[in-house]
């Protein structure tokens, strides 16, 4: 009688097992399906631009994040998947380290293009005269990316090479450095990762802070700088362009997403280095949400495309010639809120209201003979 009802519980048990690890491996699937997929579209909607947009430098950047998300993705999800079919596979040493190698590498390397494009961007707006003397082009993008590339590779190397120990994590399904170790060298080396980190987040908001403060303020002087407001306008309206405005967009978006995905993990790798008590739950999250950052970066690209920026643009030019073509308020005449009871006073009056290009036919009047007569 007790062996059917044992038999029973066991089948039970696998049964639930089962429902465990498929709902388990679902999330896996899944991140990885809508990162390969999303970049993919990404980069052909990139490579099918204009020529001009092609050769810039700033859509140098934004295609070298994306392949970087996707080799990200196609390298790293896997490993993960074959760990929920079978667990034992990241207690190889090798693929434990370079589970974490990948993890560190693109971690560390999207942040470093987030802050080159937002460089790019305060260099083209903010100085000018530097973008044009440095030769900011397609070719100087393509250099950069191959300089953060190998920096970041020979860095993230470091932990393979003996400086940190690369451990498989509580949750047994990721491997990264030992953030928990007391040993001097590997504790300077996590610490170096996260200042490194640290700062690259710090400066991209700096400079995407100046470039939006620039912008704000050119646009306040426009308004503010009647006597030039054509000249001044004319920049602003080349400067506010279509391909300006979606470039500005796709940086603060997307460093928005890459800076939000990427600060917990940040924090955790100092809170374990501090007083704190262990949480392995707060890293698996932190971890995870810095895998969803491959995800959400290629739809920034593809939903801000071009032709969407064309549209709204228009609708807000739109919208300020509807204002500009509205009856102007009464303007005060030239002497203020002074009594105009004299006739060659009212007249000058309204020649600087109406029409001040007729003013010079006055200017050899003496000033003092027009206010007798206004007395009299």
């Amino acid at each position: 009688m007790e062996s059917p009802n044992f038999t029973r519980g066991s089948v039970s048990i696998n049964a639930t097992q089962a429902t465990n690890n498929d709902t388990e491996i679902a999330l896996p699937i899944f991140m990885f399906a809508g990162g390969a997929i999303g970049n993919l579209i990404a980069i052909i909607v990139l490579s099918v631009s204009r020529q001009e947009r092609k050769s810039s430098a700033f859509f140098t950047l934004v295609r070298g994040l994306a392949v970087t998300d996707l080799l990200g993705t196609c390298l790293a999800s896997p490993l993960t998947i074959a760990t929920y079919l079978k667990r034992t596979v990241l207690e190889d040493q090798h693929i434990c380290e370079f589970h974490s190698f990948l993890l560190l590498f693109f971690g560390l390397t999207g942040l470093s293009i987030i802050c080159a494009m937002a460089g790019e961007r305060y260099l083209a707006i903010c100085c000018p005269y530097t973008y044009q003397r440095w030769g900011v082009d397609k070719r100087f993008a393509q250099k950069f990316l191959f300089f953060i590339y190998i920096t970041n590779i020979f860095f993230c190397c470091l932990p393979m090479m003996g400086m940190a120990e690369s451990i498989l994590q509580t949750s047994q399904t990721w491997c990264f450095i030992d953030m928990k170790t007391h040993e001097p060298v590997a504790t300077a080396y996590s610490i170096l990762y996260g200042a490194v980190s640290l700062l690259l987040i710090l400066g991209t908001i700096l400079l995407n802070l100046a470039v939006c403060g620039s912008l704000l303020l050119m646009r306040q002087r426009t308004v503010q700088r009647h006597v030039t407001r054509a000249s001044v306008r004319d920049r602003w309206r080349a400067l506010s362009s279509a391909a300006e405005t979606q470039m500005i967009a796709v940086l603060v978006m997307t460093s928005v997403v890459v800076l939000a995905c990427s600060a917990p993990l940040m924090v955790r790798v100092f809170a374990n280095h501090s007083m704190l008590k262990p949480d392995p739950t707060a890293d698996r999250a932190a971890i995870r949400i810095a895998s969803v950052n491959p995800i959400l970066d290629p739809w920034i690209y593809i939903l801000l495309r071009r032709s969407l920026f064309r549209r709204l643009l228009s609708l807000s030019r739109k919208n300020s010639s509807i204002r500009s073509s509205a009856p102007p308020s009464p303007q005060r005449n030239f002497l203020g809120n002074a009594p105009c009871g004299g006739q060659v006073i009212q007249t000058l009056s309204c020649l600087v209201t109406v029409k001040p290009k007729m003013i010079q036919n006055y200017a050899n009047f003496d000033l003092k003979l027009l206010l007798n007569v206004n007395k009299s």
